[in-house]
C-alpha cells in the first residue's frame, strides 16, 4: 500500500508506515545496539566455525612433517587454534541465544503494542468489516513474523554469507582454481534457491490461505455446534467440513510435491559439489599443487558448505512467508482513519446538554442518503425518547451524536460547539450508552461496573450494581465481586449482563446519557424497579431513549417519531396519540407493548 498525501491517520496513533520494509524497520528502530551486537556474535560464530578446516589442515600439515619431536609439541599452536575456536563458537552462539532471549520479547511487545494503538482509533465502520478474532490473530501473526523476519536475516542468511565469504577466501588462499569452482556453485546455488522459493511462494500462500479458510470453518463449527445437535445435523457438519478438509489436503500434496522438486536439486547438486571438489582437490594433491592438509581442509569446508546450503531454499520460502505474513498484518490494520481530531480540536465541556442537529445530510453510501437535511434541536434536561420501524434513522442518529460516522454536511452541536471540532475522547467522556446487547469484558464484575469510572471504589461500585438491580444475583455468585463473566459476558444471562450495563453507565454518570432498549431484556418487574431508578439517575440529564416497547418511554418529556430517515411527529405520548397519526397508528398496532417490526 503505497504512502500518499492523503493518508489520514488520528493525531495520537503510532506513526506506523504503510510498506512492509519500513514498518520492520519501524519496529527494529529501537533496538539498533542489539541488532549491531547480534551481528558481531553471529560473525564470530560463523567465522569460528567455518575456521575449524583450517584449524585440522594446519594439524595434518604439523603430522606430515614430524620430525621426531613430540606430537604434542610439534600440534600445540593449531592445537590450541582449534580450542581457540570451538570455545570461540560457543561464546559467540551463546552471547548470540542472550540477544535474541533479550531483544524478542521487547519486539514483539512492541510490534504488539504499536499496531493494537493505531487499530483503537478505527471507526466503528472498520470493526463491522472484520472480525475482532481475526483482527487479534492478525496483530498476534504480524508481530511474530517480524520477529521471525528478523531472525531469518541475523541467524540465518548473515551466517551464511559469512560461511561462504570465508570458505571461498580459504580456498582461494589453497588454489585459485579450487576457490573459483566453489564460488561458481554458491553463486548458482543461491540463484536457482531463491528463483525456486520465489516459484514455490504462490503454492505455499494458497496453502497456507486454505488452512486459514478451514480453521475457520471449524472455528464457526464449534461455535455453532448447540445449533448442530438442535438440528440434529452432526453427520451434515462433518461432512460439509470434509469437503473443505479435502481442499486442504489437495493444496498440501500441491505444495509439498514441489518443495520435493526443489530437494532433488538440492541433494543433486550438494552431491555435485562434493564430487567436484573431492575430485578436483584429488588432482591437485597428486600432481603436488596442495598438501594433504589443503586438501583435508577443501573437503571439509565443502562438508560444511554444503550442510549450510541445503536448507537455504526452505529458508528462503520461511522468508517470504514472513514477509507476506507482515504485508497482510499491515495492508489490514495500517489503513486511514476514517474519523480522526481536527487539528485544533478542543475538550467538549458540557455545562448543559443542548444537542442540535443543523441540517445534516448522512448516508452510509453518499448517493443513499438516510438523512437529507435533518433539523432537529434537544433542549438541555429534556428527556426524548426515538421510535419508529427498524431502518427508519433512529440507531443512525444515535451513532452520528456518538461520532461512529460523521456526516457528508450539516452540523451537529453539543452546547454550540461542533462535534467535529472536539476531541472525539472528550465527547465519549460525556455521553453515555446503555447498547440493548451489551458486552462485557472478560473480566470480574468489579472491573466491569467500574469501568464507568476508574477511580471508583468497591462502595461506589456496589451502590451503582443496587441502582440496577445487580447487587442480589452479584452476592449469590461463587466469588461475588470478583465474578468473572466469561467471553462477552457468556457466564450471564442476557438481563444480568443489561444490568451490570446499566450499573456501569450509572457509575459513569455522564451529562448526556443515551439508551437505546436498555431494559428489553428484563422481566417487567425488574424493568419497572430500573426505570425508577433510572429516573432517579438521569436527574436533569439530556436524554435520548430507542425502544420498540412504546410504554417504556410513554411518560418521556417529549417523542420523536421516524419514518425513512425524516421526523414526522414531534411532541408529547398524550399529544401524539391525541393526533392521531403515525404514533397513534403505532400504539395501536402494538401487542403488549411492543412494536412490530414489520
Amino acid at each position: 500500500m503505497p504512502q500518499n498525501t492523503s493518508f489520514q491517520r488520528a493525531a495520537d496513533a503510532p506513526s506506523l508506515p504503510t510498506g512492509t520494509v519500513k514498518f520492520i524497520l519501524y519496529c527494529l528502530s529501537g533496538f539498533r545496539g542489539w541488532i549491531v551486537l547480534m551481528l558481531l556474535m553471529e560473525t564470530g560464530q560463523a567465522a569460528s566455525s567455518i575456521l575449524v578446516p583450517y584449524a585440522i589442515k594446519a594439524i595434518m600439515d604439523g603430522v606430515a612433517h614430524l620430525s621426531g619431536t613430540s606430537v604434542l609439541e610439534t600440534l600445540r599452536a593449531p592445537l590450541l587454534l582449534l580450542l581457540g575456536l570451538n570455545v570461540a563458537e560457543i561464546l559467540f552462539s551463546r552471547g548470540s541465544g542472550a540477544v535474541l532471549i533479550i531483544m524478542g520479547p521487547r519486539l514483539r511487545q512492541r510490534t504488539t503494542r504499536a499496531m493494537y494503538a493505531y487499530l483503537q482509533y478505527h471507526a466503528p465502520r472498520y470493526f463491522g468489516s472484520h472480525f475482532a478474532g481475526a483482527l487479534a490473530h492478525r496483530i498476534s501473526e504480524t508481530a511474530m513474523s517480524v520477529n521471525h523476519t528478523t531472525w531469518s536475516v541475523l541467524c540465518d542468511f548473515w551466517p551464511i554469507l559469512v560461511t561462504f565469504s570465508v570458505s571461498i577466501a580459504l580456498l582461494l588462499n589453497v588454489h585459485q582454481g579450487l576457490g573459483l569452482l566453489v564460488a561458481g556453485w554458491v553463486l548458482a546455488y543461491v540463484s536457482l534457491s531463491y528463483w525456486l522459493a520465489t516459484r514455490c511462494q504462490p503454492y505455499a500462500q494458497s496453502y497456507a490461505a486454505t488452512r486459514s479458510l478451514v480453521n475457520g470453518k471449524i472455528v464457526d463449527a464449534v461455535t455453532h455446534i448447540l445449533n448442530a445437535k438442535l438440528f440434529a445435523r452432526l453427520h451434515f457438519e462433518r461432512q460439509y467440513l470434509d469437503g473443505f478438509l479435502e481442499t486442504e489436503v489437495r493444496a498440501g500434496r500441491r505444495t509439498f510435491w514441489y518443495m520435493e522438486r526443489v530437494r532433488w536439486f538440492q541433494f543433486i547438486a550438494a552431491a555435485a559439489l562434493k564430487i567436484g571438489t573431492i575430485y578436483y582437490a584429488l588432482t591437485l594433491w597428486d600432481g603436488g599443487v596442495i598438501g594433504v592438509g589443503d586438501f583435508t581442509m577443501s573437503v571439509g569446508l565443502a562438508l560444511l558448505i554444503i550442510s549450510d546450503a541445503r536448507n537455504l531454499t526452505r529458508r528462503f520460502l520461511e522468508f517470504f512467508e514472513y514477509v507476506g505474513n507482515v504485508a497482510n498484518g499491515v495492508n489490514t490494520i495500517v489503513q486511514p482513519h476514517e474519523i480522526v481530531d481536527a487539528p485544533d480540536a478542543k475538550p467538549l465541556k458540557i455545562s448543559r446538554g443542548r444537542i442540535e442537529f443543523r441540517n445534516v445530510r448522512f448516508g452510509y453510501e453518499p448517493n443513499q442518503p438516510v438523512f437529507d437535511g435533518l433539523n432537529v434541536v434537544i433542549e438541555p434536561g429534556q428527556r426524548v425518547g426515538l421510535v419508529g420501524f427498524s431502518g427508519s434513522g433512529k440507531s443512525t442518529f444515535v451513532g452520528l451524536m456518538l461520532r461512529n460516522y460523521e456526516p457528508q454536511s450539516g452540523r451537529i452541536l453539543i452546547d454550540g460547539m461542533d462535534i467535529q471540532q472536539v476531541r472525539l475522547d472528550s465527547l465519549h467522556e460525556q455521553v453515555s450508552l446503555i447498547p440493548q446487547d451489551p458486552s462485557l469484558f472478560h473480566r470480574s464484575l468489579k472491573e466491569n461496573i467500574g469501568y464507568g469510572r476508574l477511580e471508583a471504589d468497591d462502595e461506589a461500585i456496589q451502590v451503582a450494581a443496587r441502582m440496577a438491580h445487580a447487587d442480589d444475583f452479584i452476592r449469590v455468585m461463587p466469588e461475588g465481586y470478583d465474578s468473572l463473566v466469561g467471553e462477552r459476558g457468556v457466564k450471564l444471562s442476557g438481563g444480568q449482563r443489561q444490568r451490570i450495563a446499566i450499573a456501569r453507565v450509572m457509575l459513569k454518570d455522564a451529562p448526556i446519557l443515551i439508551l437505546d432498549e436498555a431494559t428489553s431484556s428484563l422481566d417487567s418487574l425488574t424493568e419497572q424497579t430500573i426505570q425508577e431508578n433510572l429516573d432517579r439517575a438521569m436527574g436533569r440529564k439530556t436524554v435520548i431513549a430507542i425502544a420498540h416497547r412504546l410504554s417504556t418511554i410513554a411518560h418521556l418529556d417529549r417523542i420523536l417519531v421516524f419514518d425513512q430517515g425524516r421526523i414526522v411527529e414531534d411532541g408529547g405520548h398524550d399529544q401524539l396519540l391525541a393526533r392521531q397519526g403515525v404514533y397513534y397508528r403505532l400504539w395501536s398496532m402494538q401487542a403488549g407493548g411492543f412494536l412490530p417490526l414489520t
